[in-house]
């Protein structure tokens, strides 16, 4: 769990830049669950997102997941080691294994802090 960032109730997290742009990722709870992630889809540079809507899908040993996306925006940049090398999402979730890079105009307000996320995956 890494202070700085938020989180979705969809196990995703969103790191935001300076400039306009946030980085987005499954939160090492999610990768946990999931297990060994062999595969995932992200959706294309230049695509317009939704907050809350499905952006891609994840699939592990265990299962397929879909994405969430935590925010409203545009892929800016998609995390091709992560397509090439699915298990980063395990092994580095909140580095190398990030998914995406949005351009937003503004964050929506259900995003959890760490702590609230906690307390969330706790219940």
């Amino acid at each position: 769990m890494t202070a700085e960032l938020l989180y979705s109730k969809d196990h995703e997290w969103v790191r935001v830049e300076s400039d306009g742009v946030a980085v987005v990722g499954v939160t090492d709870y999610a990768a946990e669950q999931l297990g060994d992630v062999v595969y995932v889809d992200l959706p294309e540079s230049g695509a317009d997102i939704t907050a809350g809507t499905e952006m891609g899908e994840i699939e592990s040993t265990k299962s397929v997941s879909d994405l969430f996306s935590p925010l409203d925006g545009t892929v800016t940049e998609v995390n091709q080691a992560v397509v090439d090398a699915p298990e980063l999402v395990n092994s580095s979730p909140f580095d190398e294994g990030w998914l995406v890079k949005v351009s937003f105009t503004a964050l929506p307000e259900d995003l959890l802090s760490a702590e609230d996320y906690t307390a969330f995956t706790q219940s």
